[in-house]
């Protein structure tokens, strides 16, 4: 591979920094000449105004005029309580490479490295000061102190006394609180979850009916047993257990005695459908001569294969995670595996997954892979990637095919694929012949967990979404007792560990190049590693994060919440964690709704309606790459982003959700148009008719007036109309026939309706000269409305003449003398037409 482009900086290759006046010019970094030419020092960080700090996170000591060795950047270095931080010294903001959570840190070291002068005089330059960071996330962070100062010791004490707490509740989570990630109970989710699987959704868990011990609920098949409900039977298992219904709570205190640890067969997922299951639990203790046997523990694991519907008995799979030659060796220790004869109607499969020793020793080999090939490489040197050399390529190692082979050795895409090749089988099977499957390792939490989980979550699609995926690590991982504390290195609840965690290195057998401090030029010095935590290296191993998210390893690492601490469900219970500490859950709800759908967890590529089913997937979709998100974030960030189709997929989700918004913002301030207009249109509506009906009334009105004027007028009186309250008086001078005309109408206020009638009444009295009849009869004369303006009567028209010319209206009931002969409607549109039905009339 051709050599990078030489470029003048301020530090050195720790590898060949003898040979850096050999290779100037042709390659190599400058060495620092740190009697000339010091880094700048930093301006001193206001702890008021460090707004990058959490709740609750404090400065415990800082470096100024640091240098990022993997980057170059000048700096400063703090610890606090909870992060080591790197703050650039351009910027003034937290570069996320330097800056790695406490509990993240596997180990540091603060080796000497001093460069070696081409004289043969006595060389008075002075060894640099390094101080050298390997985390559990992949990185190797490597930083440069001034010499002759006490910065370096400053912040390794510090670290020192952060990153090894002597007792659980020192960790920050503890110090920050639940805050506003306040946590749920998790025994309830766990219920919750059980009457789910057992379909009791009409249920619902609560503290309530945990503590009165009322959760006990059951289906045809399997009940909710509450037989280990104080961690008496077994430490490691959850309070409540599904097991079979036809097998006792005595009868599972039987059974247990023959499994590990007592972690005895119980189901983890159950088909409603077909009665299938997944159960997991620990090895048999079968002993040497796998001549041990337990009628109870073969009873309890023959109750899990119902029957089918056809009356067979249901096929049963006991699958060992284990390789055979392990499991058999086991037995040396009491251990072993089940005997196909000793289980009726079983099978017995062996997937070969190696144990967590194994794994440790793969990820410690693929980290320095990682970091010898990233481009930010932990030695300062210009390695593969530096310089715009070749690329990842998306994670197609291809162009890198010197180093191909290296990543191979290093074996964990091999360990990966036969976890996700296990699952897959234990899915199919379930699936495709409704058998039941029994999975077991040797303790039946590590490789178990793995398996199990995945098996779920390719059978069942609930546990594809964000609240069954939390169901599901809540269920599997940390109900069923994954060991987080030993297996991420965090202290125990005990604190009694002694022996210092680090990855071993010792019984790497690949042909790696040496780790960054491993090939340095002239005198090598460095002090004896500390550990980040008191544990045991031997039960340290990445087994989580083979098979879960960034954010959840992360979280898990970082101890910032209490969901991942302590190693069962039990000592979660006994140090009150999940009240005491915040949850992962919350603080990655409030992501997603911050960010919407486009954040990173969602998956754009997958439909729900489409896989409404259990995924099957095929053999070549098992074969698995470097995890770009996780594996080259540190090593070559650029290429962890950019190139992939889901983050570009995700970008045009992201344009779409925000063309989205205005789209719907746009559709409701039209709907708040189209609502306003059809306000505004029935308000005119209702004024139009309003308007109409004041028409018609003025219209009406006019025509009343104008037809009592004029028949009171024909007959030579004078009109005075008073009144109020909606009563008119009209009285009539200078006619002694007719005393008075009055209206009466009833009032109402702010309404006006045509259609109410308005009586007018005239009442006639005799004069002096006339007799009732002439009086009458002159009236008649004078308001008949079908008589012309010369005196002569309509007769064609006139309804109230008699064929022989008489006129019937005098002879009236209504006409009779001082009564009320006439009753006028307000609606005068038909007055001109106005009738007297024949039945008010007398017979002749």
């Amino acid at each position: 591979m051709d050599m990078p482009m030489n470029r003048a900086t301020r530090t050195t290759s720790l590898r060949d920094a003898s040979d850096s006046s050999k290779l100037e010019g042709t390659g190599s970094w400058d060495a620092i000449e740190w009697t000339k030419i010091e880094p700048p020092i930093s301006r001193f960080v206001s702890h008021a105004n460090l707004d990058f700090l959490l709740e609750s996170e404090l400065v415990a000591a800082e470096g100024n005029g640091v240098v990022l060795v993997n980057t170059d950047d000048a700096g400063t270095l703090m610890v606090t309580n909870f992060r080591l931080i790197f703050l650039s010294e351009g910027t003034r903001k937290v570069i996320a490479l330097g800056t790695i959570p406490l509990a993240t840190i596997e180990k540091f070291i603060k080796p000497a490295v001093k460069v070696q002068s081409n004289t043969r005089h006595v060389d008075k330059t002075p060894a640099q000061r390094l101080l050298q960071v390997i985390g559990k996330d992949m990185r190797i962070l490597v930083f440069s102190f001034r010499p002759r100062t006490k910065q370096r010791h400053v912040v390794y004490d510090a670290l020192l006394r952060c990153t090894k707490p002597t007792r659980l509740w020192d960790l920050y989570a503890f110090a920050s609180g639940p805050s506003r990630f306040k946590n749920t109970t998790p025994l309830v989710r766990l219920l919750d979850e059980y009457f789910r699987l057992l379909c009791l959704g009409s249920y619902r868990a609560s503290i309530n009916i945990i503590e009165n011990g009322s959760f006990t609920l059951s289906n045809d098949l399997w009940r909710i047993s509450s037989v280990n409900s104080d961690y008496t039977m077994c430490q490691s298992y959850p309070f409540a257990l599904v097991v079979p219904k036809i097998i006792s709570d005595d009868e599972v205190l039987q059974a247990s005695s023959f499994r590990a640890r007592c972690r005895l067969p119980v189901v983890s997922w159950c088909n409603p459908l077909t009665g299938a299951v997944v159960a997991r639990s620990s090895q048999p203790l079968v002993g040497l001569m796998m001549n041990m046997r337990s009628n109870m523990d073969e009873k309890l694991v023959g109750a899990l294969c119902s029957k089918l519907d056809n009356g067979s008995r249901r096929k049963l799979y006991i699958v060992d995670a284990r390789p055979r030659k392990n499991a058999l060796a086991n037995g040396a220790m009491g251990g072993g595996s089940e005997s196909s004869s000793n289980y009726f109607q079983s099978e017995i499969v062996f997937l070969g997954i190696d144990n967590i020793h194994a794994m440790r020793e793969s990820f410690v080999r693929l980290r320095e892979y990682m970091d010898t090939h990233g481009r930010t490489s932990s030695d300062g040197m210009s390695s593969f990637l530096r310089q715009g050399g070749s690329t990842w390529g998306g994670g197609n190692l291809s162009s890198m095919s010197a180093s191909v082979s290296t990543l191979g050795d290093s074996g964990w895409l091999l360990h990966v694929q036969n976890v996700l090749a296990g699952a897959a089988w234990i899915a199919a099977r379930v699936a495709m012949e409704n058998a039941s499957v029994l999975v077991h390792c040797s303790d039946g939490w590590d490789r178990t967990s793995q398996l199990v989980s995945l098996a779920n979550l390719l059978l069942d699609p609930y546990y594809r979404t964000f609240t069954g995926f939390q169901a599901l690590v809540d269920k599997d991982w940390l109900a069923f007792g994954h060991p987080f504390s030993d297996r991420v290195g965090m202290p125990s609840v005990s604190g009694t560990g002694n022996v210092p965690f680090e990855l071993s290195r010792q019984s790497s057998t690949s042909n790696f190049p040496p780790s960054p401090m491993r090939q340095s030029s002239g005198t090598f010095v460095s002090q004896p590693p500390a550990s980040s935590h008191s544990h045991n290296s031997n039960n340290y191993s990445p087994i989580f994060l083979q098979a879960f998210l960034v954010d959840f390893v992360d979280c898990m690492l970082s101890c910032r919440f209490g969901n991942f601490l302590c190693n069962s469900e039990k000592e979660r219970q006994q140090f009150n964690v999940f009240e005491a500490c915040g949850c992962l859950w919350v603080y990655l709800a409030d992501l997603r709704t911050s960010s919407g759908g486009s954040h990173v967890h969602y998956n754009p590529f997958y439909d729900p309606l489409k896989h409404s089913g259990p995924l099957l997937p095929p053999a070549a979709a098992l074969a698995p790459t470097l995890w770009p998100q996780f594996h080259l974030r540190w090593a070559c960030p650029e290429e962890a982003q950019a190139g992939e189709i889901e983050a570009q997929c995700r970008k045009i989700v992201m344009k779409y959700a925000e063309m989205q918004k205005a789209k719907e913002m746009a559709e409701r301030k039209a709907k708040e148009v189209t609502n306003s207009m059809e306000s505004l249109n029935a308000e005119l509506r209702r004024e139009k008719q309003l308007n109409s009906s004041a028409m018609n009334m003025a219209k009406s009105m006019s025509k009343e007036n104008m037809a009592i004027k004029r028949a009171i007028q024909s007959m030579g009186c004078k009109v005075h109309v008073s009144g109020s309250s909606g009563e008119c008086i009209v009285d009539i001078e200078s006619n002694p026939d007719i005393l008075c005309c009055s209206s009466r109408k009833e009032s109402n206020s702010n309404v006006r309706d045509d259609k109410k009638d308005m009586s007018v009444s005239v009442v006639i009295t005799a004069g002096d000269d006339d007799d009732g009849n002439n009086a009458i009869g002159r009236v008649c004369e004078t308001l008949c409305p079908f008589r012309f303006g010369d005196g002569r009567v309509c007769e064609t028209l006139c309804p109230f003449r008699f064929g022989d010319g008489g006129c019937r209206w005098p002879n009236g009931g209504c006409a009779q003398l001082g009564s009320q002969y006439v009753g006028l409607k307000a609606n005068f549109d038909a007055f001109d037409k106005l009738s007297i039905d024949d039945s008010y009339f007398k017979s002749e």
